[in-house]
């Protein structure tokens, strides 16, 4: 439950601090003096958007603390899930602060965190009726998240939602797969004739790289063999003339056979010259003699490059991206050839898929059906007691297409008078009877509801008298499970809190500042005497006022 409320620089309020009771919390005040302001400071802590207008004028930052107590599994679990956890005595304490330039900021229990988790933190804490609550009620669509929720209907809805997501896959593929024969057919040729370009190239890796190093090697060889029979015949000799091997070899000889020791280094010069010489004839001959090069033709070299490059440019930038397309190609092929197949398992599973989707849903819709029975029945007599004696509050359930949501259009209705036929709640105009239906509505939904603290801002729209009665006894009969604070404008029910507190707006050297205050006894016969008459308080208001706090107080009712 929300224990403490810090507020300090929210419009008005300069600074504040509220305790709360466990029970029934009365929130009242003059027309402007800030209530709003109230309602508005928790939403932020909660993790609602907010506005640079919310920061008090002349302030640069705002802030409102929020410190929560006996906190529910639920909301422990949400607190852990988000990497966070209550103190050691079992608090939660939330802080957020609003800066004008925007440079805002959240901690819970001191740790920081963003607003999206605050947010989803604060929907497990704290949940908040306002007059829009009844235009909700108007809208139709939203009627079955009412059921389902006293239905406890999850598990349900998220296999039914599960099999729906399944269908919606099944159809889909069988949707691709049953193309027009024609494309189909189109789409085979063409698959049949790419691979049988592709598979008829033989395409080796790294075969490109060797024929581009052999064009090369090919387009030069001609000219390199002319050259390099020129050099082997100035070395090796002709059958008409000597080379230099020959001539040099008969020079050294020559030169060994003169007497004495004055040639013997010209000689081995000589002699070391010729080895080279021979070693450079032999690589000559060697290279000239070699099959591999003088067998490349240099035509077909480039005519196998041209395929390359042709298939390369259709297929892919590389013999590897060639080669898996060629592999895309064969399976795309498999796939159209046993499409046939395919889309007989296809149709076989989106039968069998229909058959569980049709079983969930009407599981889900009985389900709803005997909830929707019970709850119409609960609301009914919330509303005999809400003073609508005459009032039966019915739930509509009709079958509907199938959605995400199930198959039934669930909307609730009602029969104001006897005699008279069951309409839509859009068909009520009374303000007073659609706050009176919603406050039932979240009577009979309190127990099924995680959240401690029900907060109802001004939902006694249009209700006076004995109405105004019976919705005070009945938010305090709420209040016996969950805490609850309501701003109000009605002493009948402001009479029925546990805890009472005034706020209160004043003007003080130019500024506007509001406080809020819990009232003792004296002090609520007052503000309830005020709230009765809105004029100066007399000894019979004040009289009449005492009498009313007192018979709540004492016989539980007004």
């Amino acid at each position: 439950m929300l224990k403490n409320l810090h507020i300090e620089n929210i419009a008005v309020i300069e600074k504040t601090d509220i305790d709360l009771s466990s029970g029934f919390n009365a929130l009242t005040g003059e027309t402007g003096a800030g209530k709003s302001i109230v309602i508005d400071s928790i939403n932020a802590v909660l993790g609602e958007r907010t506005s640079k207008e919310l920061i008090r004028s002349g302030c640069e930052r705002a802030e409102v603390c929020a410190l929560f107590c006996k906190l529910s599994s639920k909301a422990i679990s949400v607190l852990s899930d988000n990497g966070f956890e209550p103190d050691e005595d079992g608090n939660l304490l939330i802080r957020r602060v609003l800066s004008i330039s925007g440079n805002g900021s959240v901690k819970i229990n001191g740790k920081p965190a963003t607003v999206g988790i605050l947010k989803s933190i604060g929907n497990v804490l704290v949940n908040i009726h306002g007059q829009h609550d009844n235009q909700g009620l108007l809208n139709s669509d939203t009627h079955y998240l009412y059921i389902d929720k006293i239905a406890e209907n999850n598990g349900i809805l998220n296999e039914y939602y599960t099999e729906f997501k399944h269908l919606n896959a099944i159809r889909r593929e069988l949707e691709t797969e049953e193309t027009n024969d024609d494309e189909k057919q189109r789409k085979l040729d063409l698959l049949k004739f790419e691979i049988d370009e592709i598979e008829k190239a033989d395409i080796k890796i790294g075969e490109l790289k060797s024929l581009k190093d052999n064009l090369e090697i090919a387009e030069n060889y001609q000219k390199t063999v002319n050259l390099l029979n020129i050099a082997y015949n100035g070395l090796n000799g002709t059958d008409d003339s000597d080379g230099a091997v020959s001539l040099i070899s008969n020079s050294q000889k020559s030169l060994s056979a003169v007497n004495g020791d004055n040639f013997s280094s010209t000689v081995q010069k000589l002699y070391d010259a010729l080895s080279l010489l021979e070693d450079a004839t032999c690589d000559i001959r060697s290279f000239l003699q070699t099959a591999e090069f003088s067998s490349l033709d240099t035509e077909n070299l480039r005519q196998r490059l041209d395929l390359l490059y042709k298939l390369m440019l259709k297929y892919g930038n590389s013999e590897e991206e060639v080669l898996k397309y060629l592999d895309n190609a064969k399976t795309q092929l498999s796939n159209i050839e046993m499409s046939d197949k395919r889309i007989a398992e296809l149709s076989a599973q989106l039968d069998k898929s229909t058959e569980r989707l049709v079983s969930l849903g009407d599981k889900l819709t009985q389900s709803r059906k005997a909830t929707a029975e019970k709850f119409a029945k609960k609301v009914t007599e919330v509303l005999k007691q809400l003073d609508m004696p005459n009032v039966v509050f019915s739930v509509k359930i009709e079958k509907m297409h199938y959605t995400k949501y199930g198959c039934d259009n669930v909307e609730f209705i009602i029969r104001t008078n006897l005699g008279e036929e069951y309409k839509p709640l859009c068909k009520i105009a009374s303000g007073g009877e659609l706050s009176r239906i919603m406050l039932a509505i979240k009577s009979v939904l309190a127990n099924k509801d995680d959240v401690d603290t029900l907060i109802f801002d001004e939902i006694d729209s249009g209700i006076s008298g004995r109405a105004a009665n019976k919705v005070g006894m009945e938010l305090k009969g709420v209040s016996n499970s969950r805490q609850v604070i309501c701003v109000t404008h009605l002493a009948q029910i402001a009479v029925c809190a546990d805890t009472h507190l005034l706020i209160e707006k004043s003007v003080n050297d130019g500024r506007t500042y509001t406080t809020v205050t819990p009232l003792s006894y004296e002090e609520r016969i007052k503000e309830v005497a005020r709230i009765m008459s809105g004029t100066d308080i007399t000894d019979n208001l004040y009289n009449s006022a005492k009498e009313l706090l007192d018979r709540s107080k004492n016989n539980g009712n007004l």
